[in-house]
């Protein structure tokens, strides 16, 4: 009966096979790895170091944490050869990269990155390009990162990792509410400074407008720890959607603030 039990309890906290301790473990290792393979990214595309954190103090790129969650719990009969494993990473990578790309024009009325340019593409949110890139991923991280990244993570002591796993997530949600805040103020700004029709914001640009203008410590507050200059250097490619349905990209209006970024080539 005991086991039973224990039997039972295990299976009411494992999703395909892993526990909630796994999961948050694999959204913080690969929201960082993430954000490493966004700077080296910009790095060889573009020839300079510049920040692609998706937060304002975290070196995390969340979407690759969320998108690698999705990635590894897909169905076992998905795993069974590679062209199942791309096919399922090529639709599941492109629906959570529409999804957060939506929320976040929907939430904080700022695009994150615009495939418009790129061929294929829906709405400019996803393109086949890095569709592809999610398909070839998932065959990469299920068969060589993930058994690589388990066998590390398993020779660390248990209570140590359990321990930094809950002090990292209260700082990555807390980093998160921090960021909301900050950008909504920040993208406030801007359209007020600049008298820009951005599509989306009428719902809450006259209360944050407000919000920002009535109170003169918090206006204090947040042009001394989130000014244009720290949200832009932090978040150097977000866009707004203007009511036009054109694209302007923030750093084009705040030309004042150079460089962003360190040129390596």
């Amino acid at each position: 009966m005991e086991k039973k039990a224990e039997q039972n309890i295990k299976k009411k906290f494992t999703i395909f096979g892993y526990d909630m301790w796994q999961i948050l473990q694999y959204f913080i290792i690969y929201s960082f790895l993430g954000y490493i393979i966004e700077t080296l990214f910009g790095l060889f595309t573009k020839g300079v170091i510049e920040s692609r954190q998706s937060m304002l103090y975290g070196p995390f790129c969340c979407i690759y944490g969320l998108g690698a969650i999705c990635l590894l719990c897909i169905p076992k009969g998905a795993k069974k050869n590679n062209w199942t494993l791309f096919i399922a990473g090529f639709i599941i990578g492109s629906v959570v990269e529409y999804i957060v790309s939506w929320v976040g024009e929907c939430i904080f009325h700022i695009k994150w990155w615009d495939y418009s340019n790129y061929p294929l593409n829906i709405n400019g949110r996803i393109c086949i390009i890095f569709s592809i890139f999610w398909g070839i991923l998932t065959i990469c991280l299920n068969k060589v990162i993930n058994p690589t990244v388990d066998k590390i993570v398993e020779k660390i002591p248990k209570k140590f990792l359990h321990v930094t796993t809950i002090i990292l997530i209260i700082f990555i949600a807390i980093d998160f509410l921090i960021t909301g805040f900050a950008l909504k103020m920040f993208s406030t700004r801007v359209i007020y400074n600049y008298n820009l029709e951005v599509q989306g914001t009428e719902e809450y640009y006259e209360q944050y407008l407000s919000l920002y203008q009535n109170n003169p410590e918090l206006k204090e507050f947040v042009d001394k720890f989130f000014s244009d200059e720290k949200m832009l250097k932090t978040f150097p490619n977000v866009k707004f959607t203007l009511k036009d349905g054109s694209i302007l990209w923030i750093k084009d209006i705040l030309t004042y603030i150079k460089p962003y970024y360190i040129k390596v080539f």
